[in-house]
């Protein structure tokens, strides 16, 4: 029995005695209602008996505000789950696409968690991630970008994020990921554990909700789609 409850920014899904809490942000405008654009990915998580916190935001230029943002709601999410159960138990901090970004700005670096999962890393100029945005700034005759920038959120990442195991996921016909340069940055640390996969899958693939499914029956549902989310779930549990 999984208890449903949100708080925080945080949908959260608690299972009876979970074994450790997986902290999700998920990608720019798909986090805005997690619990729907992510559903299936969550339920497999809670299948293999993870409390989930899916954080839900807005997206915005200032992206360590964000991140500063989510580092304090999930840690209030936390407490609030010790307290429920009498117990504290290890967190494992998931991203997708920006989210990933906004678990690499966090305060504390990566301190305060077992290990990241970061999944289809999305790190691109505000230019290149928002329609127009490029055409209207040089006819309003005005420069806008998401802070930190592309740049210096790789510098930041390199000096300050001080998590060793870190497991990366990428697709192979995804066009926005850039994972490669997310792994170049990290093996630049000394004494760095991360490591990476490449599957099969587009970079919204593990944003399903399940929809067609629920509306048509089982046989309208996408069995990749699908079976690629319970691969990753998989993956997850079985890392380090």
């Amino acid at each position: 029995m999984t208890f449903k409850k949100y708080q925080f920014n945080n949908f959260c899904y608690w299972p009876s005695n979970p074994k450790k809490i997986v902290e999700f942000i998920g990608g720019s405008y798909l986090a805005s209602k997690p619990d729907l654009t992510y559903r299936r990915f969550i339920e497999s998580l809670i299948n293999k008996n993870y409390a989930v916190h899916a954080y839900k935001y807005t997206p915005q230029f200032d992206h360590q505000q964000l991140a500063i943002n989510a580092w304090r709601d999930f840690k209030n999410c936390r407490q609030y789950l010790s307290e429920r159960i009498g117990a504290s138990i290890p967190s494992i901090r998931i991203g997708h696409s920006l989210g990933c970004k906004l678990h690499l700005l966090s305060p504390d670096g990566g301190r305060n968690c077992e290990k990241f999962i970061s999944i289809s890393f999305n790190n691109f100029s505000a230019n290149e991630s928002i329609p127009l945005l490029k055409q209207l700034a040089q006819k309003l005759e005005f420069k806008s970008e998401f802070s930190p920038s592309p740049e210096r959120t790789l510098r930041i990442i390199e000096k300050t994020y001080n998590q060793k195991n870190n497991f990366l996921i990428k697709f192979n016909s995804d066009e926005l990921d850039q994972t490669d340069k997310l792994f170049s940055c990290l093996k630049a640390r000394k004494e760095d554990n991360s490591k990476g996969i490449m599957l099969k899958g587009t970079h919204t693939i593990i944003a399903s909700a399940g929809l067609r499914e629920n509306f048509l029956g089982d046989w309208a549902d996408d069995d990749f789609k699908r079976n690629t989310i319970k691969k990753i779930s998989c993956l997850i549990d079985e890392s380090y």
